[in-house]
């Protein structure tokens, strides 16, 4: 990781911290307290657009996936910042793999020992509201529930010339956490088909609490 680039990540952190202390989380239909009672595993399933609003409420012992990437070294301190444990790794590009299967493998095995996890489902670089399979794949391997959530902050920054539009909340803001009803695989599906379904479910969701930011059907 180049200097700057580590100094900005902490910059980036202790802005984050600011907001964090001033920020409000009000979350709605969670469904996170029936599965841990049921003592059933589960997976966070967000938009880039979300990422930052959402690990302002981050539980312990969640881990995230981050890129191996200029944006994936700035989100480094915010993570350890926040509590969240980093495990890199990007999809397959060009016909090599940036670390993301040894990344899922370590995934699997964090969600299977009963800690959540955490992907940003559609990245890491789109196009916005294009789930990619990894989600799939982790809640077949780990038997988890895939929880689909989105972050709408009441006043926020959005980076317009950002492919994902990423979202910042203005500090002394509500953020709104939505979740949908808990997604498993169904017996005979592909991993392609539950993938479809989670996208279909986190852009209905995004589309009934966010309908000026959302990608139309």
């Amino acid at each position: 990781m180049k200097t700057s680039t580590r100094i900005a990540g902490h910059a980036i952190a202790q802005f984050v911290n600011i907001l964090k202390r001033t920020c409000r989380v009000r979350l709605h239909n969670d469904p996170r307290p029936k599965l841990r009672s049921a003592g059933k595993p589960y997976v966070y399933a967000v938009l880039h657009a979300h990422q930052l609003a959402t690990i302002f409420d981050a539980e312990p012992g969640v881990a995230a996936m981050v890129s191996h990437s200029a944006d994936g070294d700035l989100l480094i301190p915010v993570l350890n910042l926040v509590g969240v444990k980093p495990i890199r790794g990007s999809s397959r590009r060009r016909g090599q793999d940036k670390g993301g299967i040894q990344a899922l493998d370590e995934m699997i095995a964090h969600v299977a020992s009963g800690k959540p996890a955490y992907i940003a489902v559609d990245g890491p670089r789109g196009p916005r509201n294009r789930i990619r399979k990894g989600i799939a794949q982790l809640s077949i391997s780990a038997s988890a529930a895939v929880l689909v959530a989105v972050a709408i902050p009441t006043r926020r920054w959005i980076l317009r010339k950002a492919w994902d539009q990423m979202q910042i909340p203005k500090p002394f803001c509500t953020i709104d956490g939505y979740f949908g009803d808990p997604l498993y695989p169904e017996e005979g599906e592909s991993v392609e088909q539950f993938r479809r379904r989670i996208e279909a479910a986190i852009n209905a969701l995004e589309r009934e609490h966010d309908p000026t930011e959302s990608t139309p059907p």
